[in-house]
């Protein structure tokens, strides 16, 4: 018995020893190439920061639901989505998950939560706060990207066009840190269209490193769940400050079948035409930038739904209300007709079948934004959004039984 548990204690022993060096050892970025593989504990984590990014950015829009109110939240939500999907984009080639990774990942974390801090005062002094967090994003990635250069031989030919887009972004912001609004946000738009260019024109070489697509459409589809997220937050803030009123409460449950509809268009029906593309043509898919495509669709897919939050926490907060305010009519009809569009943008390219995707989600677009026309009132306006989209989800089954969209699971 006594040799028995001496094995076992040494067993024990030799395991504690194998997770140590895995959680301590430095080892060298290599190309992502496993089958299989999911998002990681750290992704998880790290995606954490964002998700206060974005409930910062609903803020925004929350406080001004005029145009302008509009265009600076989908201008901040654009720079911080392309700070997420960059950072991603490397973490499906090379993440190793070593200390060196972990130890990136965390100060690019930080990066974000500044952002996260200054983001409704950009304006002001925090602006330069803002900027700095965008710039340690920019250098954590950099790092990341400097290893690889060193350490994948393969991979530095696609490892250079981003290594130079990531890095004139970053001086071009940092620049920005000495220049006064208003010229200072052209400084930052600048930063970010030269950031996302050049890892564009990665997708032309003919020995582009490949993503791997199994682990890039979960990534975006967490990071939908993330943003859907906003949604049933934005329910429970409407009816905690709406007093819990009898029409309050009609107008979240609504508000919630909205939520839901939006998940499902995208999980079975748009999403998973995206993702069959992907799986299905693999390298190919790098080869010809279909991949391209498939990320940067998800940008006004994830503006949208940030926005639909915003009208549906309005919405609730003022259900009892005859008639359903101009600006948080215009942000929800919007934003649910954008996110709509893209759906459908994304199905019919990646899908390869328009004549199902103007069906559904096609057809939601002018039927969302006729109903916002309407002036109707709170119960009324979200009530009709959850009945067209309902029927849009079952639509889309139909779709699917009838071969005219086809899918993958997400």
């Amino acid at each position: 018995m006594t040799h028995a548990h001496d094995r076992l204690d040494d067993e024990d022993t030799e395991l504690d020893e194998e997770e140590a060096e895995q959680v301590e050892a430095v080892r060298p970025p290599d190309l992502n190439q496993e089958s299989n593989r999911s998002a990681t504990r750290l992704e998880l984590f790290f995606d954490l920061a964002f998700v206060l990014f974005v409930a910062r950015c609903a803020d925004v829009l929350a406080k001004d639901e005029s145009w302008h109110g509009a265009l600076v939240f989908a201008a901040v939500l654009t720079v911080g989505w392309w700070a997420w999907a960059s950072t991603t984009l490397y973490a499906n080639r090379f993440d190793t998950d070593d200390a060196v990774f972990r130890l990136l990942t965390l100060a690019a974390m930080a990066g974000v939560v500044a952002m996260a801090a200054a983001v409704d005062k950009i304006d002001g002094p925090a602006g330069r706060w803002f900027a700095l967090g965008y710039v340690v994003i920019r250098v954590a990635l950099i790092a990341g990207y400097a290893r690889a250069w060193r350490h994948v031989p393969e991979a530095r030919s696609t490892v250079r066009l981003y290594l130079i887009g990531h890095s004139l972004g970053a001086g071009i912001w940092l620049i920005s840190l000495a220049v006064p609004t208003p010229a200072r946000y052209w400084l930052w738009g600048a930063g970010v269209l030269v950031d996302v260019v050049w890892p564009t024109a990665a997708a032309r070489l003919k020995d582009a490193v490949p993503l791997h697509l199994e682990h890039l459409p979960e990534r975006f589809g967490l990071f939908v769940i993330l943003v859907l997220g906003e949604s049933v937050a934005a329910v429970v803030t409407g009816v905690h400050d709406g007093g819990w009123k009898a029409a309050v409460l009609v107008v979240a449950a609504l508000a919630l079948v909205v939520a839901a509809a939006l998940w499902w268009i995208y999980f079975d029906l748009s999403g998973g035409a995206a993702k069959r593309r992907l799986v299905k043509e693999g390298e190919e898919v790098t080869k010809h930038g279909v991949h391209d495509f498939y990320v940067y669709v998800h940008l006004p897919l994830a503006v949208s739904l940030a926005a639909v939050a915003v009208g549906l926490e309005h919405a609730v907060l003022h259900g009892a209300d005859p008639h359903l305010a101009g600006g948080t009519r215009w942000v929800l009809g919007i934003a649910t007709a954008g996110y709509l569009l893209s759906a459908a943008v994304m199905q019919a390219q990646l899908g390869h079948q328009v004549r199902g995707t103007l069906l559904w989600p096609g057809a939601g677009v002018p039927l969302v934004l006729v109903i916002v026309l309407l002036g109707l009132s709170p119960v009324a306006t979200v009530g009709l959004l959850a009945a067209v989209l309902v029927g849009g989800v079952l639509a889309g089954f139909q779709l699917h039984r009838a071969g005219e969209v086809r899918t993958a699971k997400v």
